[in-house]
């Protein structure tokens, strides 16, 4: 396990023994006294799996889920409580959460969810840079080249889309032999998949 986990508790023994135990199967964890100390170094951490406890003064460990949520951090999230009920167990996941544990913590219960956690951030970040990478490519394209690129996928042939754009088709193709070079495919159904999901990008 690479990915570093952030373990947020009031409680200091709590956060000394779970460091402990994490150690000893070596994950890293930085420990935070309170969600107020989390949120200042949040600019600074590098995504990774999140430990809450519930019941925490000034700010919940729900509270913080939401926070969070706002700032658009998807971190995969350990809900922890010693007090743990039905609805507060109903928020956690609402808000996000993978895993609701009880306290005291079983330890291999810990462990597995954190190995859970961490598929789920490896498969977000690889995503996030498939989608960069696509973004990157559509970028390199002109004005010109990303009005027929929008045609393609919309399924129009070249005759179409010269007509719609009041362009020969030879240019057409042109801008079509110069798309399929910038984004590495000849393939339209590629070509497709490609402008969907910059499109589908925010």
């Amino acid at each position: 396990m690479t990915r570093p986990v952030y373990l947020v508790d009031d409680d200091a023994a709590v956060r000394q023994a779970l460091t402990l135990l994490l150690s000893t199967v070596d994950i890293p964890v930085t420990g935070f006294a309170d969600p107020q100390a989390f949120l200042a170094r949040l600019p600074q951490l590098t995504p990774g799996c999140l430990i809450l406890d519930i019941r925490m003064p000034v700010i919940s460990g729900l509270k913080l889920q939401e926070r969070l949520a706002e700032l658009a951090v998807d971190w995969p999230t350990i809900v922890m409580s010693g007090h743990g009920d039905i609805e507060a167990c109903r928020r956690a996941f609402r808000n996000g959460a993978i895993d609701f544990l009880s306290k005291p913590v079983d330890e291999q219960d810990l462990i597995d969810a954190i190995q859970k956690a961490q598929g789920i951030l490896d498969r977000q970040l690889d995503r996030r840079a498939e989608l960069a990478e696509t973004l990157a490519l559509l970028a390199a394209l002109t004005p010109r080249e990303a009005e027929v690129l929008e045609r393609i996928a919309a399924g129009f042939t070249t005759r179409q889309i010269a007509g719609g754009l009041g362009l020969s088709p030879r240019t057409v193709e042109s801008h079509r032999a110069s798309i399929a070079a910038k984004l590495g495919t000849i393939s339209q159904a590629e070509m497709t998949r490609l402008w969907l999901e910059g499109r589908a990008t925010p």
